[in-house]
């Protein structure tokens, strides 16, 4: 796939609240894995039941920092939504599959709740779900016409030695 393929969006300038959005929470939690490392790193995945979650929780906490910094600047922002699209599925599947059936999914642990079901599962997944819907949008639109993404396909449109001419 070519990089302009990439990077083209013909997406409104609005886009940028869908990136805003995506991109904080993606930030803010990938940095507190680091910072909170007992109750939202690896100590909550041990927890949640992940082998080796010493090695995991940092893991997924770089790509968080690293692919929230991205789509906050609208720099390859389809390519950076992939692996917070895979994260989030991960996250559903690990903690919101349990609550859902209310018992242990394999080695992920079902937390002690008031209730468990469809209500209590769509209550305890309403952030995921947004964050899910919001990367994939940005996956099918792209980063929209303020960003990093729009100004590098511009210049590419212009070729090589076009200045922009302000």
């Amino acid at each position: 796939m070519r990089l302009r393929t990439l990077i083209e969006s013909r997406a409104p300038a609005a886009v940028i609240l869908i990136r805003i959005m995506v991109g904080t929470v993606f930030l803010s939690e990938g940095l507190q894995k680091f910072l909170f490392a007992a109750d939202v790193g690896s100590g909550r995945f041990a927890k949640i039941g992940f082998a080796h979650a010493d090695v995991v929780a940092p893991f997924v906490g770089s790509f968080e920092v690293a692919c929230g910094l991205l789509v906050l600047l609208g720099l390859v922002t389809r390519l950076a939504v992939v692996p917070l699209i895979v994260i989030i599925l991960t996250a559903i599947v690990t903690t919101k599959l349990p609550i859902l059936l209310g018992a242990d999914l394999g080695p992920f642990r079902v937390p002690a709740l008031q209730r468990y079901g469809a209500w209590a599962m769509a209550h305890e997944a309403r952030a995921d779900w947004s964050m899910l819907l919001g990367g994939l949008f940005l996956l099918i639109v792209g980063a929209g016409r303020w960003s990093l993404d729009a100004r590098i396909g511009l210049r590419a449109a212009r070729g090589p030695g076009a200045s922009g001419g302000r």
